[in-house]
């Protein structure tokens, strides 16, 4: 169960503490890396434990109103344009309207709590880094306005145009949130905290990909030795990436959508989640990688 909070914003204090959640970091050891170390008398073979866990690397902010973005001090970054200027529902938000046209910005900004959540993971042992930078603007939806507004090239892609692909829940199961494609603000629905998540998840999708139709920067962190980071997000796939509700309500553990709920409303139709996503490592013991060996659970 979240707490409650003021107005459904949020502030970069808030955002810091959420990150300190055992539950959503889910650190654990999954296996052993070897590295060649070597001195001018020879050289031997080190081990180090290889971990994984999960980092917040940006907080989603999925809002109704241009330029009200409910992280509060960070509004400044997607304020109305000329392009970008309205926003909200197509219709007066009748509960029976089951056409109800809803519209919601996307921000994908860079989770402020990395100093603290590095501390905090490092209790547990060796702790890997994120890809998403202190406060980087990775996605603005008033900067994307082609794409997020009028849905252009995307409308016509496969994944918009087929039934059943690429959706979050299914008409079988009864929990269809709404579909990925086309990644834009519009979607039809009367559930407002769904209609957001389902935003959010878009605007993740394209910040996890690379060569998107959009005005974007990539969340993505290089491979190197001894470190394998996380790859594009999924929807409903927890071993790519979870989401953590920062508001309306603040909560201490991660899930993915569709999820049970509770699924409270926000009187302003803005919302923000922290995305978790997995990342793989071990120290650095040696000049030379040699490999690692998995023991169960490890997926490098």
């Amino acid at each position: 169960m979240g707490t409650p909070l003021a107005a459904s914003a949020i502030n970069t204090a808030e955002i810091v503490a959420s990150s300190l959640s055992p539950d959503c970091m889910a650190y654990r050891v999954v296996g052993v890396c070897y590295w060649l170390f070597c001195t001018n008398f020879g050289c031997k073979v080190k081990e180090s434990a290889k971990v994984r866990h999960y980092v917040p690397d940006a907080v989603v902010s999925s809002y109704a109103n241009t330029g009200e973005n409910p992280w509060s001090e960070l509004r400044m970054l997607s304020s109305s344009n000329s392009t970008a200027r309205g926003g909200g529902d197509g219709s007066a938000g009748v509960a029976f309207e089951n056409d109800l046209a809803k519209y919601k910005n996307a921000d994908v900004i860079g989770h402020p709590g990395g100093a603290v959540f590095s501390q905090f993971a490092g209790q547990s042992g060796y702790a890997c880094s994120g890809a998403g930078q202190l406060l980087m603007p990775y996605f603005l939806s008033t900067l994307d306005s082609l794409a997020w507004r009028r849905n252009i090239p995307e409308l016509v892609f496969p994944e918009a145009l087929t039934p059943g692909m690429r959706e979050i829940g299914s008409r079988s199961k009864g929990n269809l949130w709404g579909a990925i494609y086309p990644r834009g603000g519009f979607l039809h629905g009367v559930d407002d905290h769904k209609c957001a998540a389902v935003v959010a998840q878009r605007a993740a999708d394209i910040v996890t990909r690379r060569g998107q139709i959009h005005v974007y920067q990539p969340l993505l962190a290089k491979a190197k030795a001894g470190y394998w980071p996380a790859g594009a997000v999924k929807e409903s796939d927890p071993q790519t990436g979870k989401w953590q509700e920062l508001t309306p309500t603040q909560s201490k553990t991660c899930t993915t959508f569709p999820n049970n709920g509770p699924h409270v409303q926000s009187p302003r139709g803005d919302y923000a989640w922290a995305l978790w996503r997995p990342y793989t490592c071990c120290k650095r013991k040696g000049q030379t990688f040699l490999g690692s060996t998995d023991f169960s659970g490890g997926d490098q």
